[in-house]
């Protein structure tokens, strides 16, 4: 329920090539920035253009003149990156995207259709086809001991080789306002997470998170 096949639809971003070989999503963290790279110098010029060393956004798409954007960066086509947002690099902003005020992104991939629209801070994650982050809910991608990040899933541990590791999310995955998805997150294909949730491990596809002992499949 966590390999990549099980999580995310690569028809829906124009990174699908980052995750070649790769059987786990968080596999591909560590190769963002050189992907973004290489993608951005292939992108027609017609389409995209070239503002800054490594920003390549798409003609289409709508950024507020207030918005940072740093390096290596591409915004796919209609995207909507609104007032004060901070890209600090490393990031990928998917077709139709929404990346809201004073959100701020860090080493992150996002597929067509996500949307981090209010107060969002997404580090070192990737969030699958028409996911969804509700108003100040985070990734914190760090332990507080700084120890290496490891997926749980009830009694089976994976080791990811990563200090930093935010959240993978699946497609369409709704998580509520208020929440933190603490290191190493997972949550399956359509699950939906409670508002001012604290969510640790693997979040089983289709499932309801209320909290870490209750987690109901969605009728």
């Amino acid at each position: 329920m966590y390999k990549t096949n099980q999580l995310l639809d690569l028809s829906q971003t124009i990174a699908a090539g980052l995750f070649d070989g790769k059987e786990y999503p968080w596999e591909a963290l560590g190769d963002i920035g050189d992907f973004i790279i290489s993608l951005g110098k292939s992108l027609p010029a017609d389409k995209f253009y070239n503002p800054s060393e490594n920003v390549w956004i798409a003609k289409t798409a709508n950024v507020y003149p207030s918005a940072y954007i740093a390096g290596p960066c591409i915004i796919d086509e209609n995207a909507e990156v609104r007032h004060c947002a901070f890209i600090r690099g490393n990031a990928l902003v998917g077709k139709n995207c929404v990346v809201g005020n004073s959100t701020e992104l860090k080493n992150v991939v996002l597929f067509n259709n996500v949307q981090v629209p209010h107060y969002n801070y997404v580090g070192d994650s990737i969030l699958g086809y028409k996911a969804h982050m509700g108003a100040g809910s985070i990734t914190s991608n760090v332990k507080s001991d700084k120890t290496l990040v490891v997926v749980k899933n009830s009694g089976e541990l994976l080791p990811t080789g990563r200090k930093k590791f935010g959240a993978i999310l699946g497609d369409n995955v709704e998580v509520g306002c208020n929440s933190v998805l603490n290191p190493g997150t997972v949550v399956g294909r359509g699950s939906s997470i409670y508002p001012v949730s604290c969510v640790r491990g693997v979040v089983p596809e289709n499932s309801i998170y209320k909290a870490n002992d209750s987690i109901v499949k969605k009728d």
